[in-house]
């Protein structure tokens, strides 16, 4: 009896310890899971940032999308500088975005790969913080993310800035290119007649309507529904941020989750704003970056012009 109350006994410790280590492993792996959904989030809030810095919990890449010279006069500290324009294969042409040995080139010198986190900020805009945005995620960064307000804010609030350049330690980055991320007039041009997929034009609305255009042909993308970049921002104070999410939700209430959707605008950039809030609300998007530059100068593809038709009317 005494052995079989002692072999009772070691069952009981057995099943007790493998119950409490599955139950630390599933605490973690719920407070894992929790921490993710909790940093679901593209943006960055500037007190959130600001803190990391002043503690040193700092441990995303900073990347500055301002110009060279307006970086080397102050920045955030630790921000390195990628100016948006570093992006445009060519910027007076299209808005193509750079080829991938380009970008292989630019990322393996700003010490970025793939699993490297990366805080994108402009001068406040948030327009080139978007269209960098979009090229890291086209060449297959994981972690980017969006400062909800501009150096303009960051500045203003009297948060720290430096002159100084850090010491950045090259990558191994290997490009590759994320298709799901970039339209082509190709695809473009497949969409306009595919039900699944959705083409928004993201110009001013007299640019959609054909009143005025950057090409030499005026109208829009057959099919495209018009919803302007400048429906993705807020401002205040003469301060532009991202609108929350909530109100985001409303400005794309009629866009079905099932469909692919492709933004353009005159160059792909603007149109990253559309971008970057549909990829916060969870759609399957693609920024068509060579945008009515292209498609309204090449005189073989289709167009829609409603004040042409309405002039004919009259």
């Amino acid at each position: 009896m005494r052995f079989l109350h002692k072999q009772q006994t070691l069952v009981t410790a057995m099943f007790a310890k493998i119950f409490s280590t599955w139950f630390i492993l599933a605490l973690a792996g719920f407070l894992s899971f929790s921490a993710h959904a909790a940093d679901d989030s593209l943006r960055v809030d500037a007190s959130t940032l600001v803190t990391a810095i002043e503690q040193q919990h700092q441990t995303a890449v900073v990347l500055d999308a301002r110009s060279e010279a307006l970086y080397q006069q102050d920045h955030i500290p630790g921000a390195l500088n990628f100016p948006v324009n570093w992006t445009y294969a060519h910027k007076k042409t299209n808005g193509q975005v750079i080829e991938p040995n380009q970008a292989q080139t630019l990322f393996r010198k700003l010490g970025l790969d793939i699993h490297t986190p990366v805080i994108i900020y402009d001068d406040g805009a948030l327009v080139d913080a978007a269209r960098l945005f979009w090229t890291l995620e086209v060449y297959g960064l994981q972690k980017v993310k969006v400062l909800s307000t501009g150096y303009d804010y960051w500045t203003n609030k009297g948060y720290p800035t430096t002159d100084r350049v850090p010491f950045v330690t090259p990558s191994k980055y290997i490009a590759e290119v994320k298709h799901q991320r970039l339209a082509t007039k190709f695809s473009t041009l497949l969409a306009t007649k595919n039900p699944n997929d959705l083409i928004i034009d993201a110009r001013p609305l007299p640019a959609y309507l054909g009143e005025q255009s950057s090409a030499k042909r005026f109208g829009h993308i057959p099919t495209a529904i018009s919803i302007p970049a400048s429906h993705n921002l807020k401002l205040e104070n003469h301060m532009a941020s991202f609108q929350p999410v909530n109100a985001l939700e409303k400005v794309y209430s009629d866009i079905p989750k099932n469909k692919k959707v492709i933004i353009y605008c005159a160059i792909g950039r603007i149109s990253a704003t559309n971008y970057f809030a549909l990829r916060e609300l969870g759609y399957d998007v693609a920024n068509y970056d060579a945008s009515w530059k292209q498609w309204g100068n090449d005189l073989a593809l289709p167009i829609a012009n409603p004040s042409f038709s309405k002039d004919n009317e009259n």
